[in-house]
């Protein structure tokens, strides 16, 4: 049998916890399935006295992880710490300028520094991977870079942030706010540290720029992503979805177009019975169309230390069984740097507004619509609140530069009592 492969561990937090509980529980199964013994040599964290719920004692400690990533009893750097800079950065590519091979979970770090890290990974013959770092357990990262690999990719689409899917499935489910939920999902310790990561959409849209490199053959461009978060989704357009057969998701869309490519991150409608319309609570779903397998749907945990420890193992054993494997399927220097391009494919939009209660208010916002070029397919008016009349139209298909056209032209008209919301409705 072939020597130990030697891990390092740098984060110690529930995924770094639950990494060590498999190499300790299922020892005998991973080498069985690897060809070798896999075992943890060394450790870092911040604190060294906290109890994680596993023993720590028969390996050794490093509090610097840059310390752990240059151990010559290291083979492979596991990074858990989390963060785009500062020591998860620093530690990561002292052990690719060591030879280490490096696991991450750290989305952040790829999404911002992915291009450079990947090039310094394979001109040191290391491997860089990192299929923890989007949608938990879901393998993504492999079924793009192995399994589909023959396909020339149209579009990659999904939920990958389970925070907003457990937010919004349980508005609907429970009658309450955006708020109100919100709350619940932070006493349930759903949310990062800085909130707006999860329900600002950056947490997705780190994700949705990781698999658009993979998918596109691009290099990650994270700025390219537009974003927009769940909070100015509110209860009636959860009801008034379901009322027309849709639910709202955050929902990443990436697409190649000739214009360049199109990445959004961005609350969307989308049929209530279609697999993402079925999503429910904290779970993840990416679904990928290929041009030879047509769509693939893959659904999972996003999140927890099972799952996501699960995946860092997955990608440990293909480093144990010697499968060499470029960062983003392809050698970095191949990447292509991508224009950007904003989502212009039409699509049929939700507008929900507040019109002034005036006589012939709906009037010149239907005209506004109609000299945009924006035509409405239903529309409905609700029970006057507070002197103003909510109203919801559904477009038909249009861009969202005509949307937004139609959108700054309605703001002067002199009628409006809020700034409407518009939500793409996505055809899956």
């Amino acid at each position: 049998m072939s020597s130990p492969l030697r891990l390092g561990i740098a984060g110690l937090g529930t995924v770094g916890a639950g990494v060590v509980k498999i190499v300790r529980q299922k020892a005998a199964l991973l080498s069985a399935r690897s060809g070798r013994m896999v075992e943890i040599t060394a450790v870092s964290a911040r604190n060294r006295d906290k109890d994680r719920g596993v023993p720590l004692d028969s390996y050794a400690w490093e509090d610097d992880p840059v310390a752990l990533a240059k151990r010559d009893d290291v083979d492979v750097f596991i990074e858990l710490m989390g963060g785009s800079d500062g020591p998860a950065k620093a530690a990561t590519e002292a052990a690719l300028k060591a030879g280490k091979d490096v696991v991450t979970a750290n989305k952040a770090l790829l999404a911002h520094h992915g291009q450079a890290l990947a090039e310094l990974a394979e001109a040191n013959g290391c491997v860089l991977r990192f299929e923890a770092a989007v949608a938990g357990g879901i393998p993504i990262i492999k079924s793009l870079t192995e399994g589909l690999a023959g396909n020339e990719i149209k579009r990659v689409m999904g939920v990958m942030n389970g925070t907003c899917n457990y937010i919004l499935t349980r508005m609907e489910a429970t009658g309450q706010g955006y708020e109100a939920l919100f709350a619940e999902a932070d006493k349930l310790g759903y949310l990062e540290a800085d909130p707006n990561l999860d329900v600002g959409g950056i947490d997705a849209g780190h994700k949705l720029s990781l698999l658009s490199a993979i998918a596109f053959g691009t290099q990650v461009d994270f700025d390219g992503v537009e974003l927009e978060g769940i909070q100015r989704v509110a209860l009636e357009d959860i009801r008034q979805a379901a009322d027309m057969g849709y639910r709202i998701k955050l929902l990443g869309v990436a697409r190649m177009t000739g214009r360049g490519l199109e990445q959004s991150m961005a609350p969307c409608l989308v049929p209530a019975n279609s697999p993402l319309g079925q999503l429910e609570g904290g779970t993840n779903m990416v679904v990928v169309e290929g041009d030879q397998v047509g769509q693939v749907v893959l659904r999972g945990a996003g999140a927890g230390e099972g799952p996501t420890a699960s995946a860092v193992m997955g990608d440990v054993m293909d480093i144990a069984r010697g499968l060499r494997m470029t960062t983003f399927g392809q050698p970095a220097t191949t990447l292509v740097k991508s224009t950007s391009a904003r989502a212009a494919a039409p699509a049929a939009y939700y507008l929900r507004m507040a019109l002034m209660d005036k006589p012939g208010a709906l009037a010149k916002v239907a005209t506004v619509l109609g000299e945009a070029g924006v035509s409405i397919y239903r529309m409905r008016q609700y029970d006057h609140v507070d002197n103003s009349a909510p109203v919801l139209i559904v477009t038909h298909k249009t861009t969202r530069a005509t949307l937004d056209e139609a959108l700054t032209r309605m703001g002067s008209t002199g009628v409006l009592s809020s700034d409407p919301v518009a939500l793409r409705i996505e055809e899956v």
